[in-house]
């Protein structure tokens, strides 16, 4: 379909095509709106493409997206170092910053499992985790799993919490007042912020 177009155009449709949740008709739309959009429009916004993917670190401690390494979450001296609360993605921190209820710090896995689609556990944050749980300087006496209830979530959540019971630190997880296959980007403050103080041992 896409080689019915001038080359650079169905070369752009291809390129959106590559992004999660974009699909052939989505991409095409996209793409004609790029092509519709001043010269000035479309510099700007390739550079801010270029900008964030240049200038955006994961930070070497909780594996969250930063400009500054580590991330100002882990170098507050405010927050309890104790506990670690473990997201799938960045935008759940912010969900849960949003609720003003958590003063610990976080790792971000930056995904869930999902065999599916080629995401296994090495292709995740978790070896960091493990590291940062090992390491007896830190003093880790809670993980709290913030992890949505899907079915990628849930084998997250297994998988995870098998790999620290043995270490002995306390593991709790958020209670949901979501439907299974919620989302805690979506969630309102309210809601996120029970979840956070009803969370129970696992």
């Amino acid at each position: 379909m896409n080689e019915m177009y001038a080359k650079p155009l169905a070369r752009l449709i291809e390129e959106f095509e590559k992004l999660p949740g974009i699909g052939s008709k989505s991409a095409q739309r996209l793409a004609f709106h790029i092509i519709k959009q001043s010269s000035k429009n479309v510099k700007s916004f390739a550079e801010a493409l270029l900008d964030a993917k240049e200038s955006v670190v994961f930070c070497s401690i909780c594996s969250n997206l930063t400009l500054e390494d580590p991330c100002h979450f882990c170098k507050d001296d405010k927050r309890f170092k104790y506990q670690i609360c473990v997201i799938a993605e960045p935008r759940d921190l912010i969900a849960l910053e949003r609720t003003k209820e958590f003063r610990g710090t976080y790792h971000v896995l930056q995904g869930l499992i999902s065999p599916m689609d080629g995401i296994g556990p090495d292709k995740l944050r978790i070896k960091e985790l493990l590291q940062r749980l090992n390491d007896p300087e830190n003093q880790i006496k809670e993980i709290i799993l913030a992890i949505n209830p899907t079915i990628e979530g849930e084998a997250t959540t297994l998988y995870i919490s098998k790999l620290i019971k043995p270490l002995g630190i306390k593991i709790t997880r958020i209670a949901f007042g979501l439907p299974i296959g919620g989302d805690l980007e979506y969630a309102d403050t309210l809601t996120l912020a029970k979840a956070l103080e009803g969370r129970r041992e696992i």
